[in-house]
């Protein structure tokens, strides 16, 4: 019985699954079993998959079924036999010490479904926005960290996953239309999961303009808002059909805009733009943010880009004593 399952879907990746591959080969932990699903590859995928499988037996190759990636993770999920599941993606590549650490990470504190790692993003070097993203998930270590910032992106990169595999199968992986891996973590959390993060550079995480993230449609910003939203509703405002929205820019309109359909409407609107304070936006009054001081009656929803302002607007609530994630919330 192996310690880990490898789960690595493929499609059309014969520049760089050899390095992956040779990066899992290399992994100190040596009990792994590494499931590649094969998804209705066009190239020489299959080739150098095969070619893996034949020279160690810790290797295999299974079909899919050409659908896609949620499809392909789902497939090989079944696939998998150990106790425990480690996400791959064939265009990154692992530290040799990933899955060791991980594993330990999980044996010392049962109480955690999963963690992750954090992540190198390469080719270098970057612009600014991936690097303010790759310091992001950086900055995200304990399941704390996890909780508090899912509603801005995912909080844990996808391929560095590691999950108990009971929790991982009672979950699975779903296609709402929305990035499958922040449905899967929102999810998680949602049933109490509680997930950390190694705080080591363990995982080689590539960004190049043929990632699917770049161009899938279900990765545009308005299926983000909506996936947010969504869960939202769902989870923090499930009591709740009103709330305090504090931010109006780009995100904060898109998710009033979600927020609405699923029947949740803001009852004031926090802004520091002094023309707006005194107006209506959507119905709702606009307020200065020392009105909260007189304590809000409703959930308090942050939807402001930037860690600088975020910092700050968490800093202000917390000084008027709102506690994050019971009385507000970022989500941006």
């Amino acid at each position: 019985m192996p310690a880990v399952s490898v789960l690595l879907p493929v499609r059309d990746a014969e520049a760089t699954l050899e390095t992956a591959l040779r990066s899992v080969a290399r992994q100190s932990e040596a009990r792994f079993e590494c499931i590649i699903v094969d998804d209705a590859c066009s190239d020489g995928s299959r080739r150098i998959a095969g070619e893996f499988a034949a020279g160690d037996p810790r290797f295999q190759v299974i079909e899919g079924a050409g659908l896609g990636l949620v499809a392909a993770l789902q497939r090989g999920l079944e696939a998998c036999t150990a106790p425990f599941i480690a996400r791959m993606d064939a265009d990154d590549w692992m530290h040799r010490e990933r899955l060791a650490l991980q594993l330990e990470w999980l044996d010392r504190d049962p109480t955690l479904s999963g963690v992750g790692c954090q992540v190198r993003l390469f080719p270098r070097p970057l612009g600014a926005g991936m690097r303010r993203y790759e310091n992001w998930l950086a900055g995200i270590e304990t399941p704390d960290d996890v909780a508090r910032e899912a509603f801005i992106e995912c909080p844990i990169a996808h391929p560095t996953l590691m999950m108990r595999s009971d929790v991982l199968r009672r979950v699975g992986y779903r296609d709402q239309g929305w990035p499958e891996d922040h449905d899967l973590i929102l999810r998680l959390l949602a049933s109490g999961a509680r997930l950390g993060v190694v705080p080591r550079r363990l995982h080689g995480w590539r960004d190049e303009p043929s990632r699917l993230s770049r161009n899938h449609p279900a990765y545009r910003l308005a299926r983000f808002s909506a996936c947010r939203a969504h869960f939202l509703a769902r989870g923090f405002l499930a009591a709740a059909d009103q709330y305090v929205l504090w931010g109006y820019g780009e995100t904060g309109r898109a998710l009033c805009r979600d927020l609405a359909r699923l029947g949740k409407r803001p009852a004031q609107i926090v802004e520091v733009h002094p023309r707006r304070i005194g107006n209506e936006i959507q119905g709702a009054r606009v307020v200065a943010p020392e009105s909260l001081a007189r304590r809000a009656e409703f959930p308090i929803i942050v939807s402001v880009s930037g860690a600088g302002p975020r910092g700050e607007i968490r800093a202000a609530l917390g000084q008027m004593n709102y506690v994050e994630v019971r009385d507000f919330i970022c989500a941006a």
